[in-house]
């Protein structure tokens, strides 16, 4: 069933373990192992994790059979998502009858949501933490050898982790995401998140420009903007009373160097800006693409998600993101099935996804999560046949639309970050373009390229989901 997110060009990262190579060092005389699971914000968390573990005498290591701890980053969004994380807790606490002295924690969404059944019913770890105590983990760590279940799930109104340096785990050195803010004020009738990560506040700016400054002379060469609402960002400094909204910290990060380029997700359809727009188009190294999540086409049902935007507002949205960015590529979050979904308001999202010809999008089946507003205000009454048809007709249509958006680059030329080799070929280069679509080119001998370098690259076939082309070389 299509109950997991389904993804037309982007990878799919759940459950990926993270180390950092940090095993040479011997006064590092204890090992920890993460596996994170769900959106980029718990794989950035993971990195803060990571540094503070490290500041405490934990290296990372790979292999979780050689670990002292082993961590589960976990994710709320999707019940398969929290199947997966039980099933994986299930088998690390076989692994942990061989070794009495391992610990097992539970980090983010699922720990304040389920930290009773996963210490005393279910016995399955030693330590929960939430998303805004992970600077108590060291303790909590030091509680569990004792024998004590260690828990602090307390959400924060100031925690943003500012001051803490990530450590960039199983990092290529080219990409890396900044969170720039924390928790979130939409309360979308159908989403844990203002549950699991408390309300919303912002980053100061000069914490994230010093960061993102930092990581450009480190050798990256790109930077992703992390918060659930990216366009409500918004710090005004205590000292000054001087004021930064979201358009202005673009404008920061990307005056850092032209040659660092700046993406960022997620846009709320209700809050993003024309200012922000402009400020997009002005700068070259802001690239071209919006994640702009739907969720439906149907009015009707956008009202009982309170997703507080009409399917009129939103075709008005993308019409003025095309408008001042004619290049501009987009994609979106889709749910079908949600409580009271009818053939009529399918149709609608349908018919939305061609109009606005959305890149790619990342589409699931509404599933209900405990504790959320649809849980408590509506019954969850479509038939399960029905969303996996409809769920169908969404993936068939995105794939349309995905290869059709492919099709008219051919013969374009793109100027591609380098990221690696291709998956299938090590003759091959893999990068992205401003868009954020993936590029693949044949190496040549005539030019010495690197991950890291840019290449301007002409486009001459597709599928639906990469766009091949020819690396150009002057003479």
């Amino acid at each position: 069933m299509f109950d997991i997110a389904q993804k037309t060009i982007d990878e799919t990262r759940q459950g990926e373990a993270y180390s950092v190579e940090l095993d040479s060092d011997h006064s590092l005389n204890k090992r920890f192992y993460i596996e994170s699971y769900g959106c980029q914000m718990n794989f950035s968390d993971s990195e803060i994790i990571a540094s503070i573990l490290h500041a405490e005498g934990f290296g990372a290591t790979r292999d979780h059979e050689q670990a002292d701890l082993i961590l589960l980053n976990t994710c709320s969004i999707r019940e398969k998502a929290e199947q997966t994380v039980r099933k994986r807790l299930t088998e690390f606490r076989k692994l942990k009858k061989e070794k009495p002295g391992m610990l097992i924690g539970v980090l983010g969404c699922m720990a304040e949501r389920l930290k009773t059944k996963l210490l005393e019913e279910e016995k399955l770890v030693d330590i929960v933490v939430g998303p805004d105590a992970y600077r108590s983990l060291p303790h909590l760590i030091d509680e569990a050898e004792t024998g004590t279940k260690a828990v602090n799930v307390l959400l924060s109104r100031e925690e943003t982790y500012a001051d803490i340096s990530p450590v960039r785990l199983n990092s290529n050195g080219i990409t890396a995401f900044v969170s720039i803010m924390r928790g979130c004020n939409n309360m979308c009738s159908f989403c844990v998140v203002p549950f699991t990560r408390g309300r919303e506040r912002s980053r100061d700016d000069a914490s994230i420009v010093q960061e993102c400054r930092d990581l450009f002379q480190q050798g990256y060469k790109e930077v992703t903007l992390l918060g659930q609402n990216v366009d409500s960002y918004y710090w005004v400094d205590p000292q000054t009373n001087h004021a930064v909204d979201f358009a202005m910290l673009l404008e920061k990060i990307a005056r850092i160097d032209p040659s660092l380029r700046v993406r960022f997700s997620t846009s709320h359809p209700k809050d993003i800006t024309d200012k922000v727009l402009y400020t997009m188009k002005a700068y070259d190294n802001i690239c071209k693409y919006i994640h702009l999540p739907l969720q439906s086409g149907s009015t009707r049902v956008l009202q009982l998600m309170n997703r507080t935007y009409t399917r009129e507002w939103y075709k008005a949205k993308v019409n003025r993101i095309k408008e001042i960015m004619q290049d501009c590529a987009i994609s979106s979050d889709i749910i079908a099935g949600f409580c009271t979904e009818e053939e009529k308001d399918h149709e609608d999202t349908l018919e939305m996804m061609r109009y606005a010809g959305y890149d790619y999008s990342y589409m699931f089946s509404y599933s209900e999560r405990p504790g959320t507003l649809a849980a408590k205000r509506y019954q969850d009454d479509v038939p399960a046949e029905t969303k996996k048809r409809r769920l169908e007709e969404i993936v068939s249509l995105q794939n349309k639309l995905s290869l059709e958006s492919n099709q008219r680059d051919l013969g374009k030329t793109f100027e591609v970050l380098i990221e690696g080799n291709s998956k299938k070929s090590e003759a091959q280069w893999m990068g992205r373009n401003s868009q954020n679509k993936v590029v693949v080119f044949d190496k040549s001998d005539r030019l010495t390229l690197k991950p890291g370098d840019y290449a301007m690259v002409k486009i001459n076939d597709c599928t639906q989901g990469t766009l091949l082309g020819q690396l150009i070389v002057s003479n």
